[in-house]
């Protein structure tokens, strides 16, 4: 059935907040978008004056549509080379949608994205769309073909699941820049401690290349071995030479909400270092070097205004 315009503009109006619950939901941009475009087709073909509540219809549609996809991504995620970690998004971007609150800022951090791996995917999406944007838990009993009992249930589940324990440090662009510059003369000076001054006892680094790039499989754990893994990370050799190509230039930038070096060559990004930031330190450095998960990233990137790199290295 052929849309109208009022029914274009309808979709069009709910695009940006269809594409962050599902960002939130697959932790992957690209995928995020799929789904959105899903729905949409599914939009087209619909009775819609049958549909009395269009947005409502909408995010229905999608959520199944991301649990779909989300138990299958899970499957491939079996066989996925080294550690999966969330596709990282700029600053400014509307995939991450509401970022009013502390709890939807939350919501879309690197950090619980990752712990939300924990999750089914109904306490997935029972906790995206309570927690993040504020649905009743009578609107999503509804979407999700529950009673209203048992999603207030999975909400606590999820909730046990995905908190960590741990504040987390809300940061501003001054603030992520700071941090950065701070991070990153600690790294390329070459000593270990000047590190581990600025990380928590019981720091992690993770990484992930997806088989394409290399990276460390599984977590380093604690600030003596993340602070010598860093030095060697940053310290210039011909084999990291080939493998990038030419120079590379760290900038520091906000990356889904926490301070972030976004690594560049030749224009793409080639990599980007999240930080997560508490009051005593930095408590997890997040590495994304797969390319299949930057390349958003570097879209958004070459549109944006980011100042001078502060560090070139290579």
């Amino acid at each position: 059935m052929r849309l109208s315009p009022d029914e274009v503009e309808l979709f069009e109006h709910s695009r940006a907040r269809l594409e962050a619950i599902a960002y939130r939901l697959l932790g992957s941009a690209s995928d995020a978008e799929d789904a959105v475009q899903d729905t949409f087709l599914r939009w087209q073909a619909a009775d819609r004056e049958r549909v009395e509540t269009p947005e409502a219809w909408l995010t229905k549609v999608l959520t199944n549509l991301c649990l779909n996809q989300l138990t299958s991504a899970r499957v491939r995620r079996e066989t996925y080379v080294g550690t999966w970690l969330p596709e990282p998004v700029l600053a400014g971007d509307r995939m991450l949608g509401p970022v009013d609150t502390a709890v939807q800022r939350e919501s879309v951090s690197l950090a619980v994205l990752t712990l939300m791996e924990r999750l089914s995917t109904n306490e997935r999406a029972v906790y995206v769309l309570r927690e993040a944007f504020g649905y009743s838990h009578g609107e999503i009993a509804e979407i999700l073909d529950i009673t209203e009992s048992n999603c207030q249930q999975i909400f606590r589940r999820a909730k046990q699941h995905v908190a960590s324990g741990r504040p987390r440090a809300a940061v501003d662009g001054a603030t992520a820049r700071k941090i950065v510059a701070e991070f990153l003369t600690a790294a390329a000076s070459g000593e270990i401690q000047p590190l581990v001054e600025l990380l928590t006892d019981d720091v992690t680094s993770t990484g992930d290349g997806g088989g394409k790039v290399p990276a460390r499989t599984g977590a380093i754990v604690g600030a003596s071995a993340v602070a010598r893994f860093l030095r060697g990370l940053f310290k210039p050799t011909d084999v990291k030479r080939d493998l990038v190509g030419g120079s590379l230039a760290f900038y520091a930038d906000v990356v889904n909400g926490a301070p972030a070096v976004v690594v560049v060559t030749g224009g793409q990004v080639f990599g980007v270092m999240s930080l997560e930031v508490t009051p005593e330190g930095i408590a997890a450095v997040q590495s994304q070097v797969n390319p299949d998960k930057l390349v958003r990233a570097t879209r958004q990137w070459a549109a944006s205004e980011h100042g001078e790199p502060l560090l070139v290295v290579w």
